[in-house]
């Protein structure tokens, strides 16, 4: 190997690295650090060596890649493993494609006895050119979908699926037209390889274009679904809260003749029948008592329900609440955080010994700050579902946020509300 193409390939594979992780962290919505680029381009130079030493075919050079790619997005950027097979293999892809793009324009433009400094000249070029294609053609990739932390991602292996497909249409092209020099005689097949290349790159586009309305599709359906569920809650748990009401308002009004009965038996002495009222009456008065008093008869209604369930499930419980009288908070965004917030709770303490769950809140100025904490197992943070992202949405319609960390086993919920 002389030192014009021991060059070019370092400055090869150095871009490559650049590209790759770059396009890595922002298709998954992770961290760029530069630790991850040294650790993959010493995976592909190495790659590369035993590649030129051992006579390795070039397609399995090009797999070993993949896999290398495959290691850094699943142990280094902790993605799932579906999501960094795919994201892996869009990225080769991308980067073929634009390598195979670049190859037919030289086998069409470049005259076939061309030598010396210019031919180094328009390889160089050509080099330049192929890099900056593959990141014009990332950026296009990002634009039409990219996958953050709180992504939702149905059926990804639609993804995956389509995207090994160009993969492997372009990995044939290459080894088949470009591994060997094709004749000048032909140069409608480098124009029609041309041609396909580009139609490939297109398609690619059209199918990521797709799969992310596929994915605003399922989010909104599901965003949906679940409003509609709330507001029938709300409805159930306000025709319950007027129910206790015109009961307490009944026993208020009948308040008056339970006192003149108890007047008339306490003042015949007949003190065993007045215990014996007494206690009748003060039944009825817990019977329209709620289990927590947070202030709000709605959310009294839907805490209630929902502890009733998590005792069920021998999860112990703690509420410690008060919401302020006047607020400009409305019952139903209420009744979306908490029903949300005590259902992803109740669903992790199951199957948990001694598990526990916790709501408090308290007023802060303007704000109110609400926090749901519940055991769980030991690992990342959960993606963010519909619940979590319809808590943060109505924290963010009162001007408010929403925040979630584990330490150890246990997991908070923050809300902030602004009440003003």
């Amino acid at each position: 190997m002389d030192w014009f193409s021991f060059g070019m390939d370092g400055f090869s594979l150095l871009a490559l690295t650049l590209l790759h992780i770059w396009f890595l962290c922002r298709f998954t919505g992770k961290e760029i650090r530069l630790s991850y680029f040294p650790i993959y381009f010493s995976f592909i130079c190495i790659i590369q060596i035993v590649s030129l030493y051992y006579s390795i075919p070039w397609i399995l050079s090009i797999c070993a890649e993949l896999w290398a790619l495959y290691g850094i997005n699943r142990y280094l950027l902790n993605n799932r493993r579906i999501l960094s097979f795919a994201a892996s293999m869009l990225a080769v892809c991308i980067s073929q494609l634009s390598s195979g793009i670049v190859n037919s324009l030289e086998s069409i433009w470049i005259p076939f006895s061309l030598r010396g400094i210019r031919l180094y000249l328009i390889l160089i070029f050509a080099t330049l050119f192929s890099f900056m294609l593959s990141f014009f053609c990332y950026c296009i990739a990002l634009k039409l979908l990219s996958f953050q932390d709180d992504f939702f991602t149905p059926h990804i292996w639609l993804l995956l699926m389509s995207v090994l497909f160009f993969f492997s249409v372009e990995l044939y092209i290459i080894q088949t037209a470009y591994q060997h020099f094709l004749s000048r005689l032909e140069p409608t097949k480098h124009l029609l390889l041309l041609s396909l290349q580009i139609l490939g790159a297109l398609a690619l586009f059209c199918m990521l274009y797709a799969y992310q309305r596929v994915c605003t599709a399922f989010l909104t359906q599901a965003a949906i679904t679940s409003l509609t569920q709330a507001a029938e809650a709300q409805k159930t748990y306000i025709a319950e809260a007027r129910l206790r009401y015109e009961t307490t308002q009944s026993f208020r009004h009948d308040l008056k003749n339970h006192l003149s009965v108890l007047h008339g038996l306490l003042y015949t002495d007949r003190t065993e029948e007045a215990k014996e009222y007494l206690r009748k009456m003060q039944q009825a008065s817990i019977s329209l008592s709620f289990p927590c008093q947070s202030g709000n008869p709605v959310v009294d209604i839907l805490l209630s329900e929902k502890l009733a369930l998590a005792r069920l499930s021998n999860i112990k419980t703690e509420v410690s609440l008060l919401l302020p009288g006047t607020c400009a908070i409305d019952d139903f965004d209420l009744c979306v955080i908490f029903a949300n917030a005590l259902d992803n709770a109740i669903t992790a303490c199951q199957s948990i010994e001694d598990a526990m769950l916790s709501v408090e809140g308290e007023q802060q100025g303007d704000f109110y700050r609400l926090e749901f904490w519940n055991t769980c197992r030991k690992g990342p943070l959960p993606l963010m579902g519909t619940g979590l992202s319809n808590i943060k949405a109505a924290a963010e319609k009162y001007h408010g946020a929403m925040l979630m960390e584990q330490v150890e086993d246990t997991f908070h919920l923050h809300v902030l509300l602004n009440i003003s």
